[in-house]
């Protein structure tokens, strides 16, 4: 079992040989899902990204043999340290999760991926470390967490844990070398019965992880990898040195005979037992299929299920029975006949309180920065257990033969040809809100249209926004009629704000009958994962905050995608996106907003940022958003930061990863610091996730440092955003999360950013 932090910590090339190579049963144990980071393919971010990358983590297993497990933490984002890592995740809630996933996978061998010291760089990694050494031991003791016992399993001692040193560079490399007791693997080898070495593998694998931006080269040729024993029986020659992982030599003599009944019933491993069956399955050209007539069902409905049992080969193949989850299917007792297809169809109803597929461990309000999940044995699990499973039991060779199917719906892509969609129970109708959060500049109403979708052909009924005190919504409800699968409408309502600054939450409720509806239905695909279904709650923050700017007309230069422009239009601006550089006219605009990265991807910036100076010299504002300081699949080319400002700027890998560190303003005179919203240090309270990233290193005299902040333990970072008077107008580039503070709703960010939108104007 690898033990690290995040989807892409783990070293694929390690998994590929141990799971392809060596044949022994593997592992990686990731603590999070990743919901914390960035998302390079879409707008997915928090439970959804994490949704994205879980499938992504599935994908890369498939290929490389592993499986995948992880703990309840949840990716709060970039940290340096230990200690702001255990201020968010339970230390002994946490530990007790890897333990758990140790006593019920039960590994020989345990691989950290990182040291658990300050040179692992994220806290997150080192935290992985430093639970994984802990958890070694404490997986063994019977006084520790004994709660787990009662879901069957029971302590395990590992033979030995290992770190598996990183060497990516060659000072690495070097270091590596002088480690006497090491051991060397080449996962470069090439595996003739593969056609490919572990290292090419690992390629494919790591190439799954395409919202990390993570395409890796398919290495040819020799590739080290190195590992240290750190705890347990120390290894001199191999990883499994004194580890028997040799076969039942009496399995082996049966396969050799083909004896698959005899080695079936020699072998007790269930987890070998069914790797026997499959195989069995594929060596007689038997293919199992069960598949619905549509891709969801509500509660209450029904979906015809065909199961398909196909022998290919002239074998002699029996289906005796067959169930959906336990509901019998006519089949009576049928011998194949050779490369027909036989068919059994049957319609399966569900229930009035099925429940929704939501993934299991966004069902509950989250625990703080941990999922909450009641049923303590689904905890590590990557993902729901299918919806329906169909059960066959097959004759094959004498010996009787259980075999499961998920039951999926499949059509014809036009672009991708045969796909499959896992089946998934959803509510009647879906609402939603269409922003993560309404602010209220002033205490005048706002128009508030809720979206209601049918997910199952005819309904009608009434849908209401449950206010808290304070807010008054009207009318109290209205109603909605739909008729087909898949058409929306819209229930328009007023929403009118508490005179006094406030923050709640707005829910919106559909009533079909008896039945309550208050969440969406929210539906992820992308071609190298299955579609994905969750359904986030249909409630929106809504914030009453005294905002003014002094800028209507704002253009909008899109980079990587963000929802700063909704924000602005929330402030009561409009905003035109500038698609066009060469041939916009930005002297209609007040201000000019360059979205994140934008001088990462838009290569059109490279012959027009001449232009955008020259609207600032002759009056305008522009607001630069942060960027990263390289290339690489978040960089871009690196090239255009030359014209990032019209001084130069020089960005850097600084950042401040604590939401919560003090902001002070180091030249407390600047007008975006009082103009139109005067800011003080309760500003920055109530920030998620971080301060800002990619803070400037140096800059030209010529700009104003406007706010400073720091992680604790460092020095002040003065240069995370910076003012410049250019001309008649105003220049302000700006390393600090608008992009996360804006879309959450925080009060304090929208006045700051108002003021920048609004700087060089007067009142």
């Amino acid at each position: 079992m690898m033990i690290a932090a995040h989807p892409d910590d783990e070293n694929t090339a390690l998994l590929a040989y141990f799971a392809r190579g060596r044949h022994v049963r593997t592992a990686y144990l990731s603590l999070t899902r990743g919901e914390g980071g960035q998302n390079l393919i879409g707008p997915e971010q928090g439970d959804a990204l994490g949704i994205i990358r879980t499938q992504e983590l599935l994908a890369a297993r498939k290929i490389d043999g592993a499986e995948q497990y992880f703990t309840r933490a949840i990716d709060f984002g970039f940290t340096k340290t230990v200690e702001e890592t255990f201020a968010h995740w339970p230390r002994e809630k946490v530990l007790g999760d890897v333990v758990w996933n140790i006593r019920r996978f039960r590994p020989d061998v345990i691989i950290l991926r990182f040291s658990g010291t300050p040179r692992d760089g994220h806290g997150q990694h080192q935290v992985s470390a430093i639970l994984g050494k802990e958890a070694f031991s404490v997986a063994a003791d019977p006084t520790k967490y004994p709660e787990q016992f009662q879901y069957g399993v029971q302590p395990w001692q590992a033979k030995r844990l290992m770190y598996n040193v990183i060497a990516f560079t060659k000072e690495q490399e070097a270091e590596a070398d002088k480690m006497s007791d090491r051991i060397d693997l080449d996962v470069g080898q090439y595996n003739p019965e593969l056609g490919y070495s572990y290292a090419e593998i690992a390629g494919m694998s790591r190439s799954q992880h395409r919202s990390q931006g993570m395409g890796a080269p398919e290495q040819k040729g020799s590739q080290k990898q190195y590992l240290v024993t750190i705890a347990g029986d120390k290894a001199t020659k191999d990883v499994f040195d004194g580890i028997n992982i040799a076969a039942d030599p009496k399995v082996v003599a049966a396969l050799r005979a083909r004896d698959f009944p005899a080695a079936y019933a020699l072998i007790k491993d269930p987890s070998k037992k069914k790797e026997l069956s499959e195989a069995w399955a594929l060596a007689n050209g038997l293919w199992l299929d069960s598949s619905s007539d549509k891709y969801s069902v509500t509660p209450g409905g029904s979906t015809k299920v065909t199961l398909t049992a196909l022998s290919r080969l002239s074998r002699r193949i029996t289906l005796l029975a067959a169930d959906l989850s336990g509901t019998a299917v006519n089949v009576a007792t049928t011998v194949l006949p050779s490369n027909e297809p036989s068919r059994f169809t049957h319609t399966m109803p569900f229930p009035a309180d099925a429940p929704y597929s939501q993934p299991y461990w966004l069902v509950q309000p989250k625990d703080g920065w941990l999922y909450f999940v009641p049923d303590p044995r689904e905890i590590g699990d990557p993902q729901n257990p299918p919806v329906l499973e169909a059960h066959f039991k097959i004759r094959m060779d004498g010996a009787d033969l259980d075999y499961s199917r998920p039951v999926q719906y499949r059509y014809v892509d036009h672009v991708y040809g045969e796909t499959i969609r896992p089946l998934a129970v959803v509510p009647q109708v879906a609402t939603r809100f269409t922003q993560p959060a309404l602010v209220f500049p002033t205490t005048d109403a706002r128009h508030v249209e809720i979206p209601i979708r049918s997910n199952a052909g005819k309904n009608s009924g009434e849908v209401r926004l449950s206010a808290p005190e304070g807010w008054r919504v009207e009318p109290a409800t209205r109603h909605f009629d739909l008729t087909t699968t898949g058409q929306e409408t819209t229930a328009a309502f007023d929403v009118t704000p508490p005179s006094v600054d406030a923050q709640a939450d707005l829910r919106a409720i559909a009533t079909i009958g008896d039945r309550e509806i208050s969440v969406g239905t929210e539906v992820i695909e992308y071609p190298h994962i299955p579609a994905q279904t969750l359904f986030p709650p249909a409630t929106t923050k809504v914030v009453r905050a005294d905002i003014r700017t002094l800028s209507r007309n704002i253009g909008y230069i899109v980079g990587a995608g963000d929802e700063v422009p909704d924000a602005i239009r929330q402030m009561g601006a409009a905003v035109t996106f500038l698609d066009n550089l060469a041939t916009a006219d930005f002297s209609r605009f007040d201000a000019i907003v360059a979205g994140v990265r934008a001088f990462n991807t838009r290569a059109d910036l490279r012959a027009n940022y001449a232009r955008l100076f020259q609207y600032v010299e002759d009056g305008g504002t522009l607001v630069v958003q942060y960027n990263v300081p390289e290339g690489g699949p978040f960089g871009g080319d690196p090239s255009l930061l030359e014209h990032i400002g019209p001084y130069p700027i020089t960005l850097s890998r600084e950042r401040v990863v604590d939401e919560d560190a003090s902001v002070k303003f180091p030249n407390p005179q600047l007008p975006v610091l009082h103009n139109p919203n005067p800011i003080t240090e309760k500003d920055f309270q109530g920030w998620v996730q971080e301060r800002g990233l990619n803070f400037p290193s140096e800059w030209d005299p010529k700009y104003q440092p406007v706010l400073e902040s720091h992680d604790a333990g460092e020095e002040p970072h003065p240069g995370g955003e910076l003012y410049l008077h250019y001309g008649k107008g105003a220049y302000i580039y700006t390393a600090y999360s608008w992009f996360r503070q804006l879309p959450a709703g925080v009060p304090g960010a929208y006045r700051a950013f108002a003021n920048l939108l609004s700087a060089g104007k007067s009142q």
